[in-house]
């Protein structure tokens, strides 16, 4: 072999040599490209060997082409081997911090409750659906007629001033406003249909107060009863049928003479906490006023209504003092609740 050959097989082994070096040392396939680059790329170290083969005489080039060719595939070799062990080990590497330990109590995403208003308000509608009333729904936006005229509480009527009512812009005039109880779905109710009428309306209702027991927006269930033989017996065994249910079957429950300008005779309706009495609801007969309003002939009809502040039946059943807290959609206040109880 002469010499110009003997030294080009050195300098490939030594390439090999320091290739293989490298290559070993590496912990990432990223690092391989800058590598790869100085040893096969075009400007890479057996660029110039294979430009000097052009100087050397014609029996010496295919020999040292050979080796060239030979050092290259091995080389080609070693960067493949040197990619699929660093692919493998980021791989292995993954799969071990990514690892999911099966032995771990299960985790599950969070899931959301019901509001505490809407759970009082499910359960109140329930248990009034199974004393065989139907449930309704009316517009937010009501007529001055429909919330306060047709219910006995002419412009002139002092009602109308406790309520503070929210009229839309123009309502003045147009005589639209937000509803301020519920009374305007009875009211629809009786025009559109002939006794017997047993309905309960749910919802929501508006007026201008504002402070830890008053929201300006607070939900309301009313409920209505006529038939040609309802009397006051039927309101008191019904609803403290209704007031048992709900609190318990021992619970005292009592009846105090009031005054709504759509019932007549009107009562406040209490239940003893243990500690003092607590009003719940409000009821009475319905007015003979409001009966002709709709159509009714009160000598042959009568029946009952009441209505009850959901909100506050919320705050009592899982001790809330503030009923703001209600409104604040702070995720701290409603993670305490779950369906069926506060935890």
């Amino acid at each position: 072999m002469s010499d110009a050959l003997a030294e080009l097989q050195r300098q490939l082994a030594d390439i090999e040599r320091e290739a293989r070096s490298t290559l070993h040392s590496i912990a990432r396939e990223s690092e391989l490209v800058p590598i790869r680059a100085g040893v096969l790329g075009k400007k890479g170290v057996l660029s110039p060997l294979l430009a000097a083969l052009g100087k050397l005489d014609g029996s010496a080039r295919p020999a040292a082409g050979a080796l060239i060719n030979v050092t290259k595939l091995a080389l080609e070799v070693l960067f493949e081997e040197a990619r699929l062990r660093l692919v493998q080990q980021a791989i292995e590497t993954r799969v071990a911090t990514e690892r999911v330990d099966v032995t771990l109590p299960g985790r599950r995403s969070e899931i959301g409750a019901t509001h505490p208003v809407q759970q009082v308000m499910d359960d109140l509608v329930d248990l009034l659906g199974q004393f065989g009333f139907d449930l309704t729904d009316g517009p937010e936006v009501e007529t001055e007629d429909y919330n306060f005229n047709l219910l006995n509480m002419p412009a002139s009527h002092p009602a109308r001033d406790m309520q503070d009512t929210f009229y839309l812009q123009n309502g003045l005039v147009a005589g639209l406003l937000m509803r301020t109880q519920t009374s305007p779905v009875q009211v629809r109710t009786m025009l559109s249909q002939k006794p017997p009428v047993r309905i309960i309306a749910p919802g929501k209702v508006f007026r201008c107060d504002a402070d830890a027991t008053h929201s300006p927006v607070f939900h309301q269930i009313e409920g209505l009863w006529i038939d040609t033989d309802v009397t006051m017996a039927d309101l008191k065994g019904t609803l403290t049928h209704f007031l048992r249910t709900l609190y318990g079957d021992d619970r005292p429950v009592r009846f105090r003479p009031s005054f709504f300008p759509f019932t007549e005779p009107s009562v406040e309706v209490d239940v003893w906490t243990g500690t003092r009495w607590m009003e719940v609801l409000g009821a009475g007969m319905v007015h003979p006023n409001v009966l002709r309003n709709v159509g009714y002939d009160p000598e042959e009809v009568q029946g009952f209504a009441f209505g009850l502040g959901v909100d506050r039946l919320a705050m009592i059943r899982y001790g809330i003092t503030d009923i703001r807290y209600l409104w604040e959609n702070d995720a701290r206040f409603l993670r305490q609740f779950v369906a069926g109880g506060a935890v």
